[in-house]
């Protein structure tokens, strides 16, 4: 009886740093998905995961594999997922028991009451063990906090890489969009180079005044100037999309022209099921696991602990005829009993860490529920956009035909062909837009809507 009294007094004492009742997430942090989106769709498919070949250009699948590849981010965040992996393995190893070895060696001389020395050489080869019993689960705890951590680095991977193929994407189809406005600016650079040259002739006949002339000569000039614009943006689009795909500055090889591109069919969702398909959202849950299980951890770091320790080995000396055995045993009890407050202080941090996640997982969710919804609407609204823009388009031609027949005939100043030139060109540019932006958003739909991404993936790879 006697025996168990140094452990109940280090029990009792201990007392004083028992933790509390454990703190709750805070219920504003809930997330509950709306029963359906705000904007409404037809039906839609399943999404694939290599998405981007709906578009139906091999130009554009193979520069997003290419991406997906060779991409520099994604190469940090797999570096990223394998420290995650090392630090996962290393708490788990805190639960296995440490067997080390050693081996002392000493030597010595003395001398005996008679004046004759002697020397001596000692070894004693050991084995050491040592053992965390782990009763309130600290370090099991830290292990599974490390194994949410793991996950939620996997999650970032599969964001970034989500990220990567939706960026090639779009950057492509505003390549081809800037290839098609270069088009029409040469295209209407044509079309003013004939109108000046008639307004050159007409003036050097008599038959329209220098006004006229220099009208010509200035809407010629703001014309041409679109052309190296659209190059120049057109270099630095194929330098961007160089960057995403890890290679130097490059020229980027075309596909289908913007025109041609295939609509990719709506994906199917419900915002519910949206929860398990984003890696951005999976990323955002592991990481508050994570917190909450380093703040169980931190709370089992205020109860007593038990750790064992042990040795055996044996003693070879010159000084004795034969080997001698030894070995210890040991148990100490690690409890806190006043430190100040500096566990209750980690606890409220932990606490703290883990609102903070709770709240952090609630805005991610939000933001991809507003992201899918932001994308349908763009589908209805900017398909109609284009529409109206195709419509514009096709008047400005007409009226530009008509303009120009009635100035050659003489019934009219050269004033409305300009305005009718003017008002084609950006009816043009301004359709081509509509139309990049249309499929830009099919592109932030997938990606808003997962991309085809499921958590089997990161359980696969976890196996």
């Amino acid at each position: 009886m006697m025996r168990a009294a140094p452990l109940f007094v280090t029990l009792l004492l201990a007392g004083c740093t028992l933790p509390g009742k454990r703190a709750e997430a805070p219920a504003a942090a809930a997330v509950v998905p709306p029963p359906a989106w705000r904007t409404q769709t037809p039906p839609g498919q399943p999404i694939t995961q290599a998405w981007w070949t709906s578009f139906g250009d091999a130009q554009l699948t193979a520069l997003v594999e290419r991406a997906l590849a060779n991409n520099l981010d994604i190469a940090v965040a797999a570096g990223r997922v394998e420290e995650a992996r090392a630090a996962e393995a290393l708490a788990r190893a805190q639960l296995l028991p440490s067997i080390g070895g050693q081996v002392p060696e000493t030597q010595g001389q003395t001398l005996s009451p008679f004046g004759t020395p002697s020397r001596a050489l000692g070894v004693q080869p050991a084995v050491t063990a040592s053992f965390d019993l782990d009763l309130f689960g600290r370090l099991k705890q830290a292990s599974r906090a490390a194994r949410a951590q793991l996950l939620a680095s996997e999650g970032a991977r599969d964001t970034v890489r989500l990220a990567v193929a939706a960026s090639t994407a779009t950057g492509y189809i505003t390549l081809r969009a800037l290839d098609q406005r270069l088009e029409i600016a040469r295209g209407t650079l044509a079309a003013r180079s004939d109108a000046l040259r008639i307004a050159r002739r007409r003036f050097e006949t008599g038959y329209s005044s220098r006004l006229e002339l220099r009208q010509a000569q200035a809407e010629y000039a703001a014309t041409a100037q679109l052309v190296p614009a659209a190059q120049l943006a057109i270099s630095r689009q194929e330098n961007a999309l160089s960057l995403l795909t890890g290679d130097a500055p490059r020229s980027i090889p075309r596909g289908l022209s913007l025109e041609r591109l295939q609509l990719p069919p709506i994906p199917d969702g419900l915002p519910a099921d949206l929860l398990r398909r984003r890696p951005d959202i999976f990323q955002a849950e592991q990481t508050l696991v994570a917190a909450d299980r380093s703040l169980d951890s931190q709370r089992a770091a205020m109860l007593p602990n038990l750790a064992l320790t042990g040795s055996v080995g044996v003693v070879l000396s010159t000084a004795l005829s034969n080997p001698v055995g030894v070995f210890s045993l040991g148990a100490s009890i690690l409890s806190p009993i006043f430190d100040g407050g500096r566990l209750r202080a980690q606890e409220r941090g932990a606490v703290a860490r883990r609102d903070q996640a709770a709240f952090a997982y609630r805005r991610t969710a939000l933001t991809a529920f507003r992201e899918v919804d932001d994308a349908l609407a763009g589908y209805r609204r900017i398909a109609q956009q284009a529409q109206d823009l195709s419509d514009q388009a096709a008047a400005a031609r007409g009226a530009l035909e008509n303009a120009t027949n009635r100035y050659r005939a003489g019934y009219s100043a050269y004033i409305e062909q300009l305005d009718a030139q003017r008002s084609l060109l950006n009816a043009q540019l301004s359709l081509v837009q509509a139309e990049a932006d249309r499929l830009t958003n099919f592109v932030a739909l997938y990606q808003a809507m997962g991309g085809g991404w499921s958590r089997a993936e990161i359980d696969a790879t976890a196996r």
